[in-house]
């Protein structure tokens, strides 16, 4: 092929999505056994490639296509780590509770999903290892070859921003 194509030219972009759709697609379908999650998350892939298509060398697109789509499905594990989490920690306990305090939680918990999935992707990648992982500073840092006080200090910040967004995380021990 040629080294000088650029991926931002429709047809060329068009050409990588004819030629790597099915197997990108069949990748995430075998690791999440989902196959509409897996088409989302391939076509996603392919947002993510066209908004970086400046930056992207042709002969690099493909392996681009598959690290997005292996950060993008677990980025959704991970999130989906925080719901199961918090709906095992907050389960209800009687179908009688108070109607108005359902409601809160449910919005707390959306509240809080959403400011998670906010975060830069790091940030979040370390929140949710520590948290949900139960993963301590050192193997956090270990795992993404980064220092303990940098772990630290992302969630430093991670934790400010979330208690300035919902005022009632103070409230709840994440």
């Amino acid at each position: 092929m040629n080294t000088n194509k650029s991926v931002c030219e429709q047809q060329n972009f068009n050409f990588l999505y004819e030629e790597h759709i099915d197997q990108l697609r069949n990748f995430l379908y075998y690791k999440c056994g989902d196959l509409d999650e897996a088409e989302d998350l391939a076509h996603e892939s392919y947002t993510k490639l066209w908004e970086k298509c400046a930056e992207v060398v042709w002969e690099t697109a493909k392996g681009f296509l598959f690290t997005v789509a292996k950060r993008l499905f677990l980025n959704k594990v991970s999130h989906d780590k925080v719901v199961l989490t918090f709906e095992k920690e907050n389960p209800l306990k009687d179908k009688s509770e108070d109607p108005h305090f359902v409601m809160r939680g449910e919005e707390f918990k959306a509240k809080l999903e959403e400011e998670i999935g906010k975060l830069p992707e790091r940030q979040r990648t370390i929140f949710l290892m520590n948290r949900i992982d139960k993963m301590s500073y050192k193997e956090v840092a270990e795992a993404l070859d980064i220092s303990v006080k940098a772990v630290e200090k992302s969630l430093g910040k991670v934790m400010k921003k979330l208690r300035g967004s919902i005022d009632e995380l103070n409230k709840y021990k994440i």
